[in-house]
């Protein structure tokens, strides 16, 4: 059925499906019925949709707490938004407007998180939802940084197996909403390691919900996150999936997705059908495209955009599809008609738009309350001031390929594995996707201006990776740099933040590995000997392959070192002072021309 291979996983999973659909979906007999005997009439439904929320449960932070708005005069406008508080108080207006609302998400609402939440394993952000009102969300691909047990353990509760119960006499009791993992395999059994789907009857509306994250995880997740597992194509699993649905009655079906594309523009009020042409591209155009067309809406994630687009069908009807931005500045509110005869989604009646949780919304009072009870738990950690910077240094919210922060992390990581005892490296390279915020100057708390505290660096680096560092051949160095534009990159090319030392040439106007300018590439001005052996340093998810960068895969004479949080946090205590605040790099290591 999943295409695994084998006939007792196929069964298997077969048989799991049906349970799932048999105990959740009540006692609906198999669409055989004939027509007669059913109500006739509409009903209005409501689904309030989120998607990679990263454990951010208080206003984010710098460029990453902004939305872009085309105002009235067509211009662009920043808008502060986010925040869980806010958040839970517009939900919760909204669902009050109409009583057959669901609240649902397409993944990543968890990891990669701030201090507030990744200090605790992101309890805190489960409770959150919980209060919030989720009902159901996809896994996404941060959901497995901790690997399959925590995953699990966030599903069904119980006490950190290391750190134990955070507060005495108090145990987690994990989501009261369903996680959807459809796609992912143990391999051992064949079976989906969480639930595949989940109907939900609204109003007397039943419709399901497949739940996946992207086929691709394991390149974007260190590999004891997913060990054991295996992930399968995205389509081939919903479309396996829809004739069970169907048979156990349920014809209204939504497929919750964390993987998303890219829009033409960064305003989320744009419009992306205009004209007739499409204004989004990326894997979740294919993807729509080729989902069976009695799927009625493709809620989707990971790509931290924002759009509302009608994607055509297998059939060519068009088909909505949504993505809600990041971090809870905004949700998607989509508007649906159920025909109560056909027990099927009008699609011509889906309406879905984007919509800002603004920071001027009042807070809700539980919300707030729980965030306090964490936020004394995590205060001795997250206050302590580790560096001094002299003006905001951007990271996530760079506009340029090179990133200022990106040079003071790989900075601090070539600092950290430089000395012989500690691996003797000459380069280090960072993961773009490993920078999650920006380093702001003005103050957050009581810290003061340019005060960086131990949880805006913990933001900036939540995963804790440790540092590596490997014997690469220069040609290696060389297929790493072309490997940004090439390969699993090709698409969606992600420009390595390089060391001091380290230059090159980026011709634009090439593609693929052609655009790193022959000869360019140089460590402390002299070229790189494409036979010569090299020290180069990375944290665990790069150098073990991660992003498509495959060829750290050839490097031998391993030596694992700190986390890269450590580094960061030696480099500011080494590099800035109250009187000497460090200065946002120029970020020009890498040269673009064409």
């Amino acid at each position: 059925m999943f295409g695994i291979g084998r006939r007792r996983g196929r069964l298997a999973l077969t048989g799991l499906v049906a349970a799932s659909l048999l105990t959740m979906g009540g006692t609906a007999t198999a669409g055989t019925d004939a027509d007669r005997g059913r109500p006739s009439g509409t009903t209005d439904l409501e689904f309030l949709a989120l998607n990679d929320l990263h454990g951010n449960l208080e206003e984010p932070q710098g460029s990453a707490g902004n939305v872009t708005e085309i105002g009235p005069d067509g211009k662009p406008v920043s808008i502060p938004a986010g925040g869980i508080e806010h958040l839970a108080t517009q939900l919760r207006a909204e669902r009050a407007k109409n009583p057959n609302s669901l609240t649902i998400a397409a993944g990543d609402m968890i990891g990669a998180s701030p201090l507030l939440s990744g200090l605790f394993h992101d309890e805190p952000t489960i409770e959150a939802l919980n209060k919030v009102g989720l009902d159901v969300t996809s896994v996404g691909n941060h959901e497995f940084d901790e690997g399959k047990k925590e995953l699990q353990r966030m599903q069904y509760g119980g006490c950190h197996p290391k750190e134990g119960c955070y507060t005495p006499g108090r145990t987690f009791e994990g989501a009261d909403f369903q996680y959807l993992a459809a796609n992912v395999l143990d391999e051992r059994t064949g079976l989906p390691i969480l639930a595949p789907v989940s109907i939900k009857n609204v109003g007397g509306a039943r419709v399901g919900f497949i739940g996946m994250t992207l086929e691709g995880t394991p390149n974007i997740v260190t590999a004891e996150g997913v060990k054991g597992l295996t992930f399968k194509n995205e389509v081939k699993t919903a479309n396996a999936i829809v004739p069970w649905l169907r048979l156990f009655g349920v014809e209204s079906i939504v497929v919750l997705l964390h993987e998303g594309g890219l829009p033409t523009s960064n305003a989320y009020n744009y419009d992306c059908n205009a004209g007739g042409n499409l204004g989004l591209s990326g894997p979740v155009v294919d993807i729509a495209k080729n989902l069976d067309p009695a799927i009625d809406l493709v809620v989707t994630g990971h790509t931290h955009q924002a759009y509302a687009c009608n994607i055509p069908d297998p059939a060519g009807k068009p088909r909505m599809v949504t993505s809600a931005s990041s971090y809870g500045k905004m949700y998607t509110k989509i508007d649906l008609t159920y025909d109560k005869r056909t027990r099927d989604i009008v699609r011509t009646s889906v309406k879905a738009q984007n919509t800002v949780v603004r920071r001027d919304t009042p807070k809700a009072p539980d919300l707030t309350q729980l965030l306090a009870d964490w936020q004394k738990l995590a205060a001795p950690v997250a206050n302590r001031s580790i560096g001094y910077i002299s003006a905001d240094i951007r990271g996530r919210g760079a506009t340029t390929p090179e990133t200022p922060l990106g040079d003071v992390i790989a900075d601090a990581q070539l600092e950290a594995t430089a000395p012989a005892d500690q691996g003797g490296a000459q380069i280090a390279f960072m993961n773009p996707g490993g920078i999650r915020s920006d380093l702001q100057y003005a103050a957050a708390g009581a810290e003061g201006n340019g005060v960086v505290t131990y949880a805006e660096a913990f933001t900036v680096q939540p995963f804790t990776n440790m540092m590596q560092t490997l014997d690469l051949k220069g040609q290696a160095v060389l297929d790493i740099l072309a490997q940004q534009y090439s390969g699993a990159n090709a698409a969606n090319p992600k420009v390595l933040q390089i060391s001091k030392g380290l230059t090159y040439t980026t011709d634009r106007s090439r593609t693929g590995a052609e655009k790193i300018v022959p000869g360019s590439v140089k460590l402390n001005g002299v070229p790189i000997d494409p036979a010569a052996t090299y020290k180069v340093s990375a944290n665990e998810f790069l150098a073990g392959g991660g992003d498509g960068f495959a060829a750290f895969k050839t490097g031998t004479n391993k030596l694992v070192g700190g986390s890269d949080l450590e580094a960061l946090l030696a480099y500011f205590a080494a590099h800035s002072s109250a009187s000497a605040p460090l200065a946002p790099p120029a970020a020009d290591r890498i040269t673009f021309i064409g």
